[in-house]
């Protein structure tokens, strides 16, 4: 199984002043974040499309193309991508220029977004939301199958003027990974599987091994198509925190998590998160994948065993989280966590923890992340 991160960097509460965290200051900590999670072993790192102002990643590509420089083996992908409310012709170019400039790590996470603000921005129509979404994935996956060769594009849609045989470059070396994003509606779910795309599903509430049914439909949908089961992967993308005891986890978490979940709820009328609901759901049976490093990999590995899932993804940098503290469980996820799952799923990747020592302080003033 892969192991990353993502996030949506956040701009909540500055822990340091009490006010709005400055956007270059957050953004100065999320190069940070990106640097340690490749120094640690991690395999991915994702960042979230946003138009809002409690957000800072509206543009991922760049904010990627700037962690490129920094990093040297792991993977960069948006968390997602709006592709309804963006151009497919710019997306593509854009994680071409991200896979080049990265030595070919760049991978796109497509999704309708959960959030609105994309569509007035960019002039697009909230009852065009499902067409939209179908149309240009269409045209992207066009665009990726004649990249490699440089092929001419030939399309014809309703919402997005048609390409007469036109070249789009730069060319990329290698196709590109698009992964299929879903909240949990059945319909996107079955037409991942039907492309033979893979699938990421965001678990932020309830209990995760209701989504099961949903990994088969999935799979079911792509066996139906006539598609290549090794084809058919599967991200868990779940919010959580890594400390060192469970404990530590939940204090460290609590407060910009709950910060998050309220600015939320005020939106969509759910209640105000109590620390006694937090609490319940990092229990074994909850959402959250939170607790000393042993406990997240025991949750990990219990989804899998009813998932069978190919990468999970953990949201730990929310709100105002203390930077020093997402620090620490990017290490904790990558050296103590990561081995456990390598190891009881035969993964054969690097310990890491072996490989420094342990020595964390050191770890992060070698990649200038000493917080």
């Amino acid at each position: 199984m892969e192991l990353g991160l993502y996030t949506f960097a956040d701009l909540g509460t500055d822990p340091d002043t009490g006010r709005t965290m400055l956007p270059s200051k957050r953004m100065a900590h999320l190069l940070e974040e990106i640097a340690l999670a490749d120094a640690v072993g991690l395999d991915v790192f994702g960042i979230g499309e946003h138009h809002r102002a409690d957000y800072l990643a509206s543009t991922p590509a760049v904010i990627l193309a700037a962690a490129a420089a920094r990093t040297k083996t792991i993977r960069l992908t948006s968390a997602v991508t709006v592709l309804s409310s963006d151009d497919p012709v710019r997306v593509f170019q854009e994680f071409t220029t991200l896979d080049l400039l990265s030595g070919g790590r760049a991978e796109i996470m497509v999704g309708r977004g959960s959030f609105i603000e994309s569509f007035p921005l960019f002039g697009h129509d909230l009852d065009d939301y499902d067409a939209l979404f179908t149309e240009k994935l269409d045209l992207l996956l066009k665009l990726r199958a004649a990249g490699a060769t440089g092929a001419p594009v030939t399309w014809h849609g309703a919402h997005r003027p048609a390409l007469d045989d036109i070249a789009v470059h730069p060319r990329p070396e290698r196709e590109i990974p698009i992964t299929i994003a879903v909240g949990g509606t059945p319909q996107s779910v079955a037409r991942a599987g039907a492309l033979g795309l893979p699938l990421a599903i965001a678990i932020i509430g309830g209990e995760p091994r209701r989504f099961a049914p949903l990994v088969e439909l999935y799979r079911e949908a792509g066996r139906r198509a006539g598609q290549d089961p090794a084809r058919l992967k599967v991200s868990i993308n779940a919010h959580g925190f890594v400390g060192e005891s469970h404990q530590a986890a939940a204090d460290a978490l609590f407060p910009a998590y709950a910060e998050v979940m309220g600015r939320l709820g005020r939106e969509r009328g759910w209640p105000p998160l109590s620390r006694a609901r937090f609490d319940a759901s990092t229990q074994p049976a909850g959402n959250l994948v939170l607790g000393s490093p042993d406990e997240v990999a025991e949750k990990i590995l219990a989804q899998h065993g009813y998932f069978h899932h190919d990468r999970f993804m953990m949201q730990s940098s929310l709100g105002p989280a203390p930077h020093r503290e997402v620090l620490r469980s990017i290490e904790l996820f990558g050296m103590r966590v990561a081995p456990v799952i390598r190891r009881e799923l035969g993964v054969g990747r690097p310990d890491v923890a072996a490989v420094t020592g342990g020595d964390s302080a050191a770890l992060q003033e070698e990649h200038g992340t000493a917080s």
